[in-house]
């Protein structure tokens, strides 16, 4: 990578660092979640992927799209209806950036569809996998769902008929209905009437012998019990999904819990954002619901049934072990089989890698023992997420009940999950845990832990984990993140000195081995930019890797340009969204964009200075979006054991390499899968390579 003119430190100053640069600097933001989700499509599309994880990469990019419609559009809605349409970074307008993402959504919801049709379908079929409509059932099915009919779906079903008595009924967010249109035969009187499909039934009704028939099929098959002794003339499934971005204000509520409860009781009658039809639907009928429900015409989406393609996880969950991935069991550290836990870590940091690093047995443990333990005097935590069933929250509350001073701050704002935190946070209390609720204004995102421990040598010592990804024991088996487990001193008062910030009043921003916003982290990641560029025009060595979910910060964006600029080599690892433009000559052509996705999220946020030569590494919570940046708090620790420093630097360069199989993003947004090389041999798949080869994992030192 060459050198370019040279560019000035104070060039990537926050808010100034834009000043000589290209006003077309940055890509739309909805534009480049939608083809992150074009990239889980895609592997729906691979013939190489196992099948029934073909099925899942569909549901998966439909449960994505939809929150995407429930947030992002939603949001850009409301801008339009308050009148506070700003235009975004990219100078687009949001109406013009509304007509842009409903062009994309289209292009790639029938490209899911015909991948469902005309490959996994009949792929499922001929491994004796078969989704089928009602008229595709022989007769003996026909007379269970019959059965099946009458004992578990008619007594929970409630048609609703529109009249003048009668007025439309309100439709909830993401729920599946038919649209019904009978005739009375008595007075030829037409009437339309709606039948929501009961949450309690499955997506897909079993048939036996691996064969499923969709839920509405089953219920438009029956309408004339529904309607007896009318005639049914059409019938068509619809959908809709609604704004479900809650709304609480902090400063003017007396009880932020009981507030949100009553905000999640309105998200399902939030505005109308989409409204799905089967393309089958009529003109009349579809003319119904666009004026009962308020939709424009960019917010219909007619696609090929059936609706709903979320539902295909329940086919990907099959018990058939030889179309899915290979079983992957993750290894425990073996420092930790040799030794003490606490012992363990007193000695040296311990970095774990999940899933390929066993979740169970680090940080579930880590604080199972703390619970247990009785040199253990207090415990404080973190939780942003968590699983049903929760372990963790279960040794907090063991914690509390041995006597321990347990301290939890449970964001209850962490979205989609508001009712599953309350629901723990309540509990926590009812165990005489000390649950906070974070600083007001901010969505506390960072991945803590701290115990602290009276020691056998008498020392009172505190053991902390700072991680890259949720307490949740489910998720930590698909998703991709580091923890790092300490005794260090430093970081022992720096966590001290975080927890009684979110617990009481502080206006602390200097720590020792930490970077949090969002008093100091932007400031930091910036400071650190600006230390590469210096150290590159000093003639030492420069660089900058980056991992993150999404890039879309444009003080960061500008800070890496200013550093591509003055010939400061950039690679960037990113999941997710990514506004920057790489490879565009006088910008960004010392910038390296890649993005990696498969079996596992990659989740992890981790961020590289060469430092001249001796890398400063930082792992954390944080993605570069200025939510991230400016309204969360957010922790980063710096990696402190040089062993450490290099097995991620290593992973960087890994992922970055021309011999890795990855998707490679171009100036224009576009991304491109790249699987094979010039000689048509696979490249390395990064994440099989982790699974299989423990010494790419584990360093036991």
């Amino acid at each position: 990578m060459g050198d370019s003119a040279t560019v000035t430190v104070e060039s990537v100053v926050p808010g100034q660092s834009g000043a000589n640069l290209p006003p077309d600097r940055f890509l739309d933001r909805e534009e480049g979640w939608l083809r992150f989700n074009q990239r889980v499509l895609e592997l729906a599309e691979d013939v190489e992927t196992p099948l029934l994880e073909r099925a899942r990469y569909l549901a998966i990019f439909s449960s994505n799209l939809d929150e995407f419609f429930m947030v992002r559009v939603a949001g850009l809605k409301r801008r339009l209806a308050t009148g506070v349409a700003v235009t975004a970074a990219t100078r687009h307008h949001p109406r013009a950036l509304l007509q842009r993402v409903s062009a994309v959504s289209r292009e790639l919801v029938l490209r899911q569809a015909r991948c469902f049709h005309e490959s996994v379908a009949p792929a499922l079929a001929e491994a004796g996998i078969s989704i089928v409509r009602w008229d595709q059932l022989d007769d003996t099915e026909r007379r269970r769902m019959h059965r099946f009919f009458h004992g578990s779906i008619y007594p929970v079903l409630t048609p609703f008929a529109v009249d003048p008595a009668h007025p439309f009924p309100y439709i909830s967010g993401r729920s599946l209905n038919l649209a019904v249109t009978v005739r009375d035969p008595e007075n030829g009187r037409t009437m339309f009437a709606r039948v929501k499909m009961p949450s309690v039934l499955p997506r897909f009704i079993d048939l036996g012998r691996e064969r499923f028939v969709p839920v509405e099929d089953v219920v438009a098959g029956h309408l004339s019990v529904l309607f007896e002794g009318m005639e049914v003339l059409e019938h068509h499934a619809f959908r809709v999904t609604r704004n479900a971005d809650l709304e609480v204000d902090e400063d003017e509520t007396d009880d932020l819990v009981t507030s949100l409860e009553n905000e999640l009781r309105r998200r399902r009658f939030g505005p109308l954002v989409r409204l799905e039809v089967e393309e089958t639907i009529s003109e009349d009928v579809l003319n119904i619901l666009r004026r009962e429900l308020g939709a424009d015409d960019e917010e219909v989406y007619r696609v090929p049934g059936p609706l709903n393609l979320a539902g295909l996880d329940q086919i990907a969950d099959l018990p058939r072990p030889e179309l899915r991935f290979p079983p992957m069991v993750p290894v425990e550290p073996q420092v930790l089989t040799q030794d003490d836990f606490f012992a363990a870590v007193r000695r040296r940091d311990l970095l774990v890698h999940h899933p390929y690093e066993s979740f169970t047995t680090t940080t579930e443990r880590f604080l199972a023992m703390a619970a247990a333990d009785p040199k253990v005097v207090a415990v404080k935590q973190t939780l942003y997420r968590t699983s049903g069933d929760s372990t963790i929250v279960e040794a907090l509350i063991d914690a509390a009940r041995a006597g321990k001073e347990v301290v939890v701050l449970v964001e209850i704002k962490a979205r989609f999950d508001e009712q599953n935190n309350i629901s723990w946070a309540r509990k926590l209390e009812e165990a005489g845990c000390h649950v906070v609720y974070g600083v007001v204004g901010l969505k506390t995102h960072c991945k803590l832990a701290l115990v602290v421990r009276q020691d056998d040598d008498g020392v009172l010592r505190r053991y902390c984990h700072v991680g890259t990804g949720n307490y949740n024991p489910s998720t930590a088996r698909i998703y991709e993140d580091f923890g790092l487990f300490s005794a260090d001193p430093e970081a022992g008062e720096d966590l001290s000195d975080l927890f009684n910030h979110l617990t009481g009043f502080s206006r602390k921003s200097a720590y020792r081995r930490l970077l949090v916003a969002p008093a100091a982290l932007r400031e930091g990641l910036m400071e650190r930019i600006r230390g590469e560029i210096a150290n590159h025009e000093q003639g030492r060595p420069a660089r900058i890797r980056i991992k993150v979910n999404s890039l879309v910060d444009e003080d960061v964006i500008d800070g890496l340009y200013a550093a591509s600029r003055a010939g400061v080599p950039v690679d960037l690892w990113v999941r997710g969204s990514c506004v920057l433009r790489p490879g565009v000559d006088g910008l960004s052509e010392n910038i390296r964009v890649r993005s990696i996705l498969g079996r596992f999220l990659e989740h992890s946020r981790i961020f590289v200075f060469e430092n001249g030569g001796e890398p400063q590494v930082w792992l954390g919570s944080a993605d570069l979006m200025p939510r991230n940046l400016d309204r969360r708090v957010e922790a980063l620790i710096r990696v402190a054991d040089p062993d450490q420093r290099r097995r991620l630097v290593d992973l960087m360069d890994l992922a970055m390499a021309d011999t890795t199989a990855s998707w490679r993003m171009a100036a224009d947004g576009e991304w491109t899968r790249v699987t094979r090389d010039s000689g048509d041999h696979h490249l390395l798949d990064i994440q099989n390579a982790l699974r299989n080869d423990r010494h790419l994992r584990v360093v036991d030192g």
